[in-house]
């Protein structure tokens, strides 16, 4: 099988195999089918990678159900082991990965590894210890019931280019963690991180077919997982849009399991009693981290009217003093690369041009420049937005956040639920009895308070309305790739009334 060679930071040298991970091999699509990776700083063509069509499906699911006969009944300490050690092996390789990150996504290097990759390794390690799945016994009539959490069996998991890797393993820790095997679709936009992946799920020493990593069109490998007859369950992050399309397959196919991580437009509150340089910190990088290509970014910014002008112009000026360093998201002292392709570019700069049309006013950033294959956009903030606004209503996906003015807290709620997205949130204030007061009435599935983001594997990420359902993370994740079955013993000693 051919590989793909790479030139990492320094000079490094990366070689990964470009075929379709099945069974612990690399192999060629069944139809020679293969997609060119780009890197959207250079628009260099990278190289090709297989691209798995319906056949290829089949091939994993078949390898997937053969593993899962013995994978089901490892050992909690075997899982918990081969998960600690896939954590070791990412971290040892994580100038790899994040190079990866960079060369194929336009991701910066420093972030990737300070953030994604940590993450994935931390939240291998929360699951690892996790392998050890409880029942319970109970008093039923006339006898004794055990109730037992098992294995769904052949799962799948649909991931997106933003953040790869992170998001990846976020699926992978606790399916395999419950005893599941997984059939992994890489993004095609970014999805080399997953061939590395593949090198390190065989040197870890996981069974074959407990893992199966396939780069494909979503309409075409997506279309083939989501309608598969023996898949029985899907964890998909993406696009509402997508998520509804996966919803319907399922139901016109087995009715497998579906969880759900779709888009979000999140409201970040400042009350007059926030302490200010902490919101400002924030809110900066709640609006434009990973160049917006966040589902939870803090893209509506409310502001009460106490603090309103101060914090605008304190947002604008610390922007300006600290300006984001434009240029190859593989070298040192870049802070913002391209976003990921020529589609994405267009797509936030169409948003910039209708705000202004519809009498947003720029107050930061607000353009574009062509790059590579792709381009970068100015981390912009807008103005005199009203609630209908079509930049306030519908997810972005790039660095631009609107600040709304605001006066009282019941208004504040209003607005903030008036979405039909509801993935995050944050609430900015020194009270702590108006903070859990105002987290309480928020339709979201995530809030932070005083801060921005902060996911962590012990506390379930996801969200609810057009954001989706299910969870990553934390015990709730795990439940959701458990099936739980009743058993009920009766007692001999006992007289049966009939």
């Amino acid at each position: 099988m051919s590989s793909i060679s790479l030139t990492g930071r320094e000079g490094r040298q990366i070689s990964i195999p470009s075929g379709l991970f099945i069974n612990n091999q690399f192999v060629p699509s069944k139809q020679a089918s293969v997609l060119e990776v780009q890197n959207p700083f250079s628009g260099e063509t990278l190289g090709s990678i297989s691209a798995a069509e319906s056949a290829d499906v089949d091939v994993a699911v078949d390898a997937a159900s053969h593993a899962f006969q013995t994978w089901r009944y490892a050992s909690a300490s075997n899982r918990h082991a081969l998960l600690n050690r896939l954590a070791g092996l990412i971290e040892r390789d994580a100038d790899e990965f994040a190079a990866i990150h960079a060369l194929d996504g336009g991701f910066v290097y420093d972030d990737v590894k300070a953030f994604d990759i940590s993450q994935a390794c931390e939240t291998l390690r929360y699951f690892a210890n996790c392998t050890e799945i409880p029942g319970r016994v109970v008093d039923v009539p006339g006898g004794k019931g055990v109730v037992r959490k098992e294995p769904i069996g052949v799962c799948a998991a649909i991931v997106p280019w933003n953040a790869p890797l992170m998001i990846t393993i976020w699926k992978l820790a606790a399916a395999l963690a419950a005893g599941n095997t997984l059939i992994i679709k890489s993004p095609e936009a970014a999805p080399l991180f997953g061939q590395k992946l593949g090198q390190l799920i065989v040197e870890a020493k996981f069974p074959a077919g407990v893992v199966s990593i396939l780069c494909g069109l979503g309409t075409v490998a997506g279309k083939a997982i989501a309608e598969h007859m023996r898949i029985r369950k899907i964890a998909f992050t993406g696009s509402t849009p997508t998520g509804r399309s996966i919803l319907r397959a399922s139901a016109n196919s087995n009715l497998k399991r579906v969880s759900l991580e779709l888009g979000g437009k999140s409201p970040s509150i400042v009350f007059n009693d926030a302490n200010l340089d902490n919101a400002l910190f924030w809110n900066l990088v709640g609006s434009s981290a990973n160049n917006g290509q966040v589902c939870a970014l803090g893209s509506r910014i409310y502001v009460q009217d106490g603090v309103y002008d101060r914090f605008v112009e304190g947002l604008v000026s610390r922007a300006r003093q600290m300006p984001a360093v434009t240029g190859n998201p593989l070298q040192k002292g870049v802070t913002k690369g391209p976003v990921i392709n020529k589609q994405q570019h267009n797509r936030i700069l169409s948003y910039l041009e209708k705000g202004r049309q519809e009498g947003a006013k720029t107050v930061l950033g607000g353009t574009g420049t062509a790059q590579g294959s792709s381009g970068f956009v100015e981390n912009t903030i807008l103005t005199d937005v009203g609630e209908d606004f079509t930049i306030v209503k519908e997810e972005i996906f790039g660095p631009v956040a609107t600040v709304h003015r605001f006066s009282t807290e019941d208004e504040v709620i209003a607005k903030a639920n008036d979405s039909e997205y509801g993935l995050s949130a944050a609430i900015f204030t020194e009270n702590v009895h108006r903070a859990d007061r105002v987290a309480n009435a928020l339709e979201s599935g995530q809030v932070t308070v005083n801060c921005w983001g902060m996911m962590t594997p012990s506390m379930p990420f996801g969200g609810v309305k057009q954001s989706g359902f299910g969870r990553d993370m934390g015990e709730e994740a795990l439940e959701a790739w458990l099936s739980v079955k009743a058993i009920k013993y009766w007692s001999l000693n006992e007289k049966a009334n009939l």
